[in-house]
């Protein structure tokens, strides 16, 4: 410990005082590195890539993301073993995996059959079985009275720091997620005629689109967004159809 305050204080040991101070001063700096979507744009994790042919592309933020579909999960085989951030898993851990939602997002994950709920980090990629949209860590799967069955239907919704959610004696309350503002995102373009091009397609056909700009490392983004309406049911029919017909990265966004 001496080592390493002598770089920050060559003339000795620091007082208590001080030794605070410098503590909290670095835990602040690396809490907002690791909070800023910079981090986890230009993290390998944030990177496209391919399984069994199928070419994945992990989304810049979490901001809005709400989604319903069959969770998994994955226990023994695979304790110990890295995962897609590096980390050592740990099925006794509140963690779970996921295709394209970026590292460290934190999940509420609500059962729908027996409404259970558990709050989990993403930590890995997965699960590349068609139809699934989260493989949860033993511990995740066993609050939500899963592990027997497998699998289960399920709702996330992304959990901003900034949310304070209901507390009703039961574990966090969930967000009415089923009833909004909802949006497909369809597309998103580093040149902004491609999203015009794009947009312009779907306003011809008669349905509401907006472009979002966003700001990467050095180059701006233009997301093509679908107005879905104020159901999430509805949302996610239109969004089953976009995937249908080509749309692979569509995926429902509520404001």
């Amino acid at each position: 410990m001496t080592g390493f305050f002598s770089f920050f204080y060559p003339a000795g040991r620091p007082s208590v005082k001080t030794f605070f101070a410098l503590t909290s001063s670095l835990l602040f700096l690396l809490n907002s590195v690791l909070a800023t979507e910079s981090f986890c744009r230009i993290h390998p994790t944030q990177k496209p890539y391919v399984i069994e042919r199928v070419t994945y592309f992990p989304i810049p933020t979490s901001k809005g993301y709400v989604e319903e579909g069959i969770a998994s999960w994955y226990g023994p085989d695979f304790h110990g073993r890295p995962t897609s951030n590096g980390e050592r898993y740990d099925m006794f851990h509140m963690t779970a995996a996921h295709k394209t939602l970026p590292m460290n997002t934190v999940l509420l994950v609500q059962n729908i059959d027996n409404k259970r709920e558990v709050v989990v980090r993403i930590n890995d990629r997965g699960p590349f079985v068609r139809g699934r949209v989260i493989d949860l860590s033993y511990k995740a799967a066993k609050q939500l009275d899963m592990v027997g069955k497998g699998t289960a239907r399920v709702r996330i919704v992304a959990m901003a720091r900034e949310t304070a959610l209901a507390q009703n004696g039961k574990g966090p309350g969930l967000p009415d997620l089923r009833h909004g503002e909802f949006y497909i995102q369809i597309g998103s373009f580093s040149r902004r005629q491609n999203a015009i091009n794009l947009q312009k397609r779907f306003t011809n056909a008669g349905h509401t689109t907006i472009i979002q700009k966003y700001f990467g490392p050095g180059k701006t983004f233009y997301r093509v967004q679908l107005y879905a309406g104020k159901e999430l049911d509805k949302a996610r029919r239109a969004e089953k159809a976009l995937l249908r017909h080509g749309y692979t990265g569509a995926f429902v966004v509520a404001r």
